[in-house]
């Protein structure tokens, strides 16, 4: 059966645009005209391959107003975020397009006597089940570094952004790949798991949530074919006795707020030393209230809705759990009576173990501020979670705090006295819960190769 992919403003709650998906047979013939377009497309050289990226950057660019415009309309990001987006979109693009053959570059090895090197070549089509919150720089930075190392591609997006998913395919065309290099399908979730048994996929890429990591990972593994997942997180920031409380304020909020606080990297627990949590609450609070939620196509928005009405109410749903629980509302925590998916930016205290702000992902602009008596026992606090994604020390002292995140915290990425984010030129990807994997950076582009070992006796 076809589904129609209808779309709601998450602004106003009313529905916007819908699209006609595509039918089981019609998604696996997709993927199949994208495997016949590897044939080809493998071939080709770095430099055309290059040309073209730069191309898709180009492209971005300049239709950056219309691109934003879909994201706003269908999960309400706000327009100052939704520029950024797209721009960090066409620089990966062009950081792809300048490294991807140093990258992937052949490597000689000493045998003592025969030739023997390491190569890397393309393993197929790629599959890429993609969320909602990013749906454009989620994207681009599997797709960027997959279709530069050969291989083609095929995205199943999250369902809310069938508009977004369709003006991806678009760019790529419009920067003139070939036509079956990458495609979109709109689909049902029920609907991937053919595509991952058909032999047209070759791996696949998901960033969502931990069962859907567990689904896929399932299904691929009985299909032995190789996965990335990059799933939730529960980023701890250690606030430490000697941090100054302003500037620790200024990296909370910045990590916290985020994309509304939708995101796998945003802040969202923060650890103060002992005696801090007093004039460090404070701090945040004054910081969290800047973010005044309003119409996000206004570009002084700071705070725009979450991206439905069912998001939004999970998430105040984790704020009364938390407060039923013992932790104290320092500022938020109402939902306006007013039609869409809004919800304040939120800080809670006191929060401890059992709590849902404690032990849940919260998907919304809520921090949760948490108490431990010295290092150790935050560093402690930090590493109790399933999850391991991002994480971040605040202090005054750089020696001190390269060494917590270099060797302490259980994460993927520990970032000192800034807040953590995604960057072409860094792996991204975490531990645990978080999934396995990394995407971007020179171990992001070598994840869909194979990595052959080649001799030859003379």
């Amino acid at each position: 059966m076809t589904r129609t992919f209808q779309t709601v403003d998450p602004a106003t709650g009313e529905p916007g645009r819908s699209y006609a998906g595509h039918g089981p047979d019609e998604a696996l013939n997709i993927a199949r005209q994208a495997h016949a377009a590897f044939a080809s497309w493998r071939r080709t050289s770095f430099a055309e391959r290059s040309h073209l990226m730069r191309a898709a950057a180009a492209v971005l660019r300049r239709r950056s107003d219309d691109l934003c415009a879909l994201m706003t309309a269908e999960m309400g990001k706000t327009l100052t975020e939704g520029r950024a987006e797209i721009e960090k979109c066409a620089v990966n693009c062009d950081y792809y397009a300048e490294h991807a053959e140093a990258f992937l570059a052949d490597q000689s090895v000493d045998m003592g006597g025969p030739k023997a090197k390491i190569v890397y070549r393309p393993l197929g089509t790629i599959l890429a089940v993609m969320p909602w919150n990013f749906p454009f720089w989620q994207v681009f930075r599997f797709a960027a570094p997959t279709l530069m190392a050969g291989n083609t591609a095929v995205l199943k997006h999250a369902s809310n952004v069938p508009g977004c998913a369709l003006a991806i395919e678009d760019v790529f065309r419009e920067a003139g790949f070939p036509a079956d290099v990458f495609r979109t399908v709109l689909i049902a979730g029920s609907q991937v798991a053919p595509l991952i048994d058909d032999d047209a996929i070759a791996a696949v890429s998901l960033t969502g949530s931990v069962e859907a990591g567990r689904q896929v990972a399932q299904r691929a593994g009985a299909a032995l074919k190789k996965c990335v997942l990059e799933l939730g997180g529960a980023d701890a920031y250690l606030i430490l006795d000697d941090a100054d409380i302003e500037q620790a304020a200024e990296v909370a909020a910045t990590a916290r707020m985020v994309n509304g606080g939708q995101s796998c990297i945003a802040g969202k627990r923060f650890i103060v030393g002992p005696g801090l949590k007093s004039a460090f609450e404070q701090a945040l609070k004054a910081r969290m209230d800047a973010f005044v939620m309003g119409d996000p196509k206004d570009p002084e928005t700071k705070l725009g809705p979450l991206e439905s009405i069912g998001a939004r109410d999970g998430v105040h749903d984790q704020v009364t759990r938390s407060l039923a629980a013992g932790a104290r509302l320092v500022t938020g925590g109402v939902a306006p009576d007013r039609p869409g998916a809004w919800y304040p930016a939120t800080v809670l205290s006191d929060v401890g173990p059992g709590m849902a702000a404690y032990e849940e992902e919260v998907f919304g602009p809520v921090a949760a501020i948490i108490e431990a008596a010295d290092e150790a026992e935050a560093i402690r606090i930090a590493n109790a979670s399933s999850f391991g994604l991002g994480s971040g020390v605040v202090t005054r002292d750089p020696v001190r705090g390269e060494r917590i995140a270099s060797d302490e915290l259980e994460a993927g990425m520990s970032f000192v006295n800034q807040n953590v984010r995604s960057d072409s030129r860094l792996p991204f990807g975490g531990v645990k819960h978080s999934g396995y994997g990394r995407e971007v950076s020179v171990f992001g582009i070598r994840e869909f190769v194979n990595i052959k070992s080649v001799l030859v006796h003379v």
